[in-house]
């Protein structure tokens, strides 16, 4: 088995990056088994192809849009995660579901794929998350431990 976790998105531009930052804390806050990746792709576009290409299990993190309270963490699983990219709020999301594309039509695609994304509040130029948003983070955090734990992955806490 192997997995990917990818945190995706601006840092540049407030909430959006909010899937680098989860990315940054899960790496400084667990130690994570050598089977599994975890990866702040930022917004990287095909170059992210070759890490998710015949992984068990992808798991992404974002800011996306649905128009919720900011903050809120929503579960995207499967065949609906490209999906979720088509409606995107910046460049990258174009990028993600294209190589999600690619992935598809080479068939590379992984096992399972999901995607636990955080509805921004604010998306001005600027550094650092909103206090929702923060929040929110931390569900995910917590979140994509227990998912890679039910994957089967041994997960451990570095103490933080």
């Amino acid at each position: 088995m192997s997995a990917l976790v990818l945190g995706i998105g601006n840092l540049l531009i407030g909430d959006e990056g909010v899937g680098c930052l989860a990315v940054e804390e899960l790496i400084k806050r667990y130690q994570m088994p050598s089977d599994v990746e975890c990866v702040d792709g930022g917004t990287a576009g095909f170059e992210l192809l070759p890490l998710i290409d015949n992984k068990d299990h992808v798991i992404l993190i974002d800011a996306l849009r649905n128009d919720m309270t900011p903050g809120t963490v929503v579960k995207i699983e499967g065949e609906d995660v490209p999906q979720s990219f088509l409606s995107s709020i910046t460049p990258h999301q174009l990028g993600i579901s294209d190589v999600l594309a690619a992935a598809a039509l080479t068939d590379t695609l992984p096992k399972k794929m999901v995607l636990f994304g955080v509805e921004p509040k604010q998306l001005d130029v600027g550094i650092g998350l909103s206090p929702e948003v923060a929040i929110g983070m931390e569900k995910i955090i917590k979140v994509v431990v227990e998912q890679l734990r039910d994957f089967g992955y041994e997960v451990k806490n570095n103490g933080f």
